[in-house]
């Protein structure tokens, strides 16, 4: 079982299926659904958060889709849109692909 995430033209995803593992009856699954949904479709891992796999594999984008979240197509990684805290400054850790508040 795999997990898509589903994008629009600027790259937010706007919604995530469980679908085929990807290989399955050799077909590119990405490419199938993205057709299905006229949409760019993107595998995303269930099991991945700040780059880490949560059973010790290989993290997989970077964090697991979620509606609202980007995709960074240079980095090949799904991170979250940066929070907006009155007198809060915010950067992305590009290890974690998670927001990370700046302390002055």
């Amino acid at each position: 079982m795999a997990h898509y995430a589903f994008l629009d033209e600027n790259n937010i995803v706007t919604g995530v299926i469980v679908g085929k593992d990807e290989g399955a009856d050799g077909i590119n699954w990405e490419q199938k659904y993205g057709e299905v949904k006229g949409q760019t479709c993107k595998r995303t891992s269930f099991n991945t958060y700040g780059n880490t796999h949560k059973d010790g594999g290989t993290p997989f984008r970077g964090n697991y889709a979620g509606v609202g979240m980007i995709y960074d197509e240079a980095n090949d990684v799904f991170y979250l849109q940066e929070p907006v805290e009155e007198g809060k400054t915010f950067e992305l850790n590009q290890t974690t692909w998670l927001w990370e508040e700046v302390v002055e």
